[in-house]
């Protein structure tokens, strides 16, 4: 996968949890998770590159924090139109 992209999960009609995949190489697996703010977590492959970040609360999620995370990632940070789905959530 070449670009980042978001995913929300849905229980009930509620949303219950986001994923926002990082751009990695096909097949590759997480192998350890980080807790980096309340609510994220970052899952890297074996070699320790962020392949993705988990986000627990949807709805309480904030476009600065993810941004900070991704900031101390060393990655670029998203606009509100690329998580725009939170929003809708």
């Amino acid at each position: 996968m070449k670009r980042r992209y978001l995913e929300v999960t849905f229980r009930r009609g509620r949303p219950f949890a986001a994923y926002l995949y990082l751009p990695r190489d096909t097949g590759v697996k997480s192998a350890r998770t980080e807790k980096l703010a309340d609510g994220l977590l970052v899952d890297y492959a074996a070699d320790g590159t962020p392949i993705g970040l988990e986000i627990l609360d949807p709805a309480r999620s904030e476009l600065t924090e993810i941004n900070r995370v991704l900031g101390s990632l060393g990655l670029d940070p998203v606009d509100a139109d690329e998580i725009a789905p939170l929003a809708a959530a």
